[in-house]
This record gives C-alpha cells, sequence and structure tokens, in this order.
C-alpha cells in the first residue's frame, strides 16, 4: 500500500461486543458492509472506536483476517498496533501480518507514557524494523499525554516506511501548518471530524474521524465539497460534524455513545467491554435529542 492509496473515508469500526464481552462476527461483517457502503476507502481495525485497549494480539488478528475476507478487495484494512511496551506492539504487527493486513497505524508509547523525543523514534525504529508493511502515525495528544511537533513527524517520515498520519491535534494552527510543509509527502488524514471540510480545502487527502457515520452527506463526498466553495451542503455538512463530534466525545465514556448511536440507527454494534459501561438511559436520550437537532433517523 502506498501514500496515494490512503485517502478519503478511513472509518475506524467498532468492535461489537455481546453482554458476556464475546466478539459477535455477524454483527462485524453487518458494520463493515455499511461503511463499505458509505464510501470507505480503507477500514480500520482496533482504533480507538474499536475499543483496541481491550483488544488481544489474537483478537486482532481474527478481526483483521475476517475483514480481508468479507472484504475481497474492495477495500484495504488497517491495524492498530499502538500500546504502551514494544513487546505489545510487536505482538500486534505478527498477528497484522499473519492475517494479511494493508498496513499499519500507530501512536507513540501509549497511555500511561509520556515518551522523551530519543524514546519517541526509538520505538519507531523497532517497530519499522520488524515489519515490512507501511505505517500511518497517529498523532494524539490526549491519548498520548503530548502532540508530536511537525520536526518529529517530518524526521520520522524522512526515515521510516510511513505513508500517512492520522492527525488529531486540535490546533488548527497545527494542522494548517503540516498540510503546507508535508502534505505534498504523507497522506495526511484527519482526525478531529469537525476539521474534516475545512482541511480539505488545504490538502488534506482524506480522514480517519468518528462522526461521518451519521451524516446526511456521504462521507466518499466529503473531499470534493470540502475543496470546494462553501455553500448551503457544505456548512450543513460542518454543522452536522460539528455537534456529532461534542455528542459522541462528550457523552458517556469513550466509545459507549458512538455505539449507542449505531445501536439507534439500526446497526449492532452491541455494548461496550468491561471496564466502559454501556450508555445509560440519559446518554441515549441524549444522543436522540442531538439526532433530532440534526434531523438524522432512528428507531
Amino acid at each position: 500500500m502506498q501514500k496515494e492509496d490512503l485517502h478519503g473515508y478511513v472509518p475506524a469500526i467498532a468492535t461489537p461486543f455481546n453482554d458476556k464481552g464475546e466478539i459477535m462476527d455477524d454483527a462485524f461483517v453487518e458494520l463493515f458492509e455499511f461503511l463499505i457502503g458509505r464510501g470507505a476507502t480503507t477500514i480500520c481495525i482496533a482504533g480507538d472506536n474499536g475499543e483496541s485497549w481491550a483488544l488481544s494480539a489474537a483478537e486482532r488478528g481474527r478481526l483483521v483476517r475476517l475483514a480481508k475476507d468479507i472484504a475481497k478487495g474492495r477495500v484495504k484494512v488497517m491495524m492498530g498496533i499502538s500500546a504502551p511496551t514494544i513487546d505489545a506492539s510487536l505482538a500486534y504487527v505478527r498477528a497484522a501480518e499473519d492475517n494479511g493486513a494493508d498496513v499499519l497505524l500507530s501512536m507513540p508509547q501509549t497511555y500511561v507514557l509520556k515518551a522523551s523525543e530519543a524514546e519517541l523514534y526509538a520505538r519507531f525504529d523497532k517497530v519499522t524494523a520488524a515489519t515490512d508493511l507501511p505505517l500511518v502515525l497517529y498523532n494524539s495528544p490526549r491519548r498520548m499525554g503530548f502532540s508530536l511537533t511537525i520536526d518529529q513527524t517530518e524526521t520520522l517520515l524522512n526515515s521510516h516506511n510511513i505513508i500517512g498520519i492520522k492527525e488529531s491535534q486540535r490546533d488548527f494552527f497545527y494542522h494548517t501548518h503540516l498540510l503546507n510543509r508535508l502534505g505534498d509527502r504523507m497522506s495526511v488524514m484527519t482526525g478531529p471530524c469537525h476539521y474534516i471540510l475545512p482541511n480539505f480545502a488545504l490538502g488534506a487527502k482524506g480522514f480517519i474521524a468518528t462522526g461521518p457515520e451519521f451524516t446526511d452527506l456521504m462521507p466518499s463526498d466529503m473531499a470534493a465539497v470540502g475543496a470546494g466553495a462553501p455553500d448551503d451542503r457544505w456548512r450543513q455538512a460542518h454543522y452536522q460534524l460539528t455537534v456529532l463530534y461534542e455528542l459522541l466525545m462528550g457523552t458517556a465514556t469513550w466509545p459507549a455513545s458512538f455505539k449507542a448511536a449505531l445501536n439507534l440507527i439500526g446497526l449492532p454494534a452491541g455494548v461496550p467491554r468491561d471496564p466502559v459501561l454501556p450508555a445509560t438511559q440519559a446518554d441515549i436520550d441524549k444522543i436522540k435529542r442531538a439526532f433530532d437537532l440534526l434531523g438524522i433517523s432512528y428507531s
């Protein structure tokens, strides 16, 4: 997979668990087909939406194999390998390779560590030495405890098999400078969904974001709409994406609200896996009120 292949709508699929915490394969198939129908070009297994922290290497590999069997070449399959320890990341790399993943997604060492610059480079040196698969960086300051600088991103790009970045920095100055400096050398994929349309105008190639599952505007049309002059369709889509981002990120513990929203529109997202609890009825009522405001149909 080359950087030119990383573009458009790249959703991180939810992992559907039942009440016992078991993965529901049939539900996963339905979610996967729904995302293809929305225009996905690549689908990410074991992203934040997929509760990566709750998935073993074996489960990630199983989901990648299932995804490849469903896709039959229609979309590429990405797999997340972020972890606090290098041993865990490399176990995820092996599961991805063994089951046919096309590309890997990785933050620096995550969740409990704030990596120094030397530690940051050492982590990616070890990951890329272990695999020939291409890598997409994931810059998520909220989850990493720090943000990659543009200089650090460029250094990693210069010396590793990196084809893109999921940029979840919530600073528009940062997005602007990243796209201007590196947008022609790597595929910059927007993270926060309320930045999707503006970033297309600045040169982003696509988005790995939560929210386009529910919008009136098809995700596959967002590149063309975002790169054009803002009109009523642009403004409506941007408003829906903004409200959805605020709603889903501000309700319950992630991704309980996302799963509840998917369930409301008739998709079998199941419930979160322990320790995350399902959305409460109050949370679901809040989602319904936002859907009413946005004109999104639900059951």
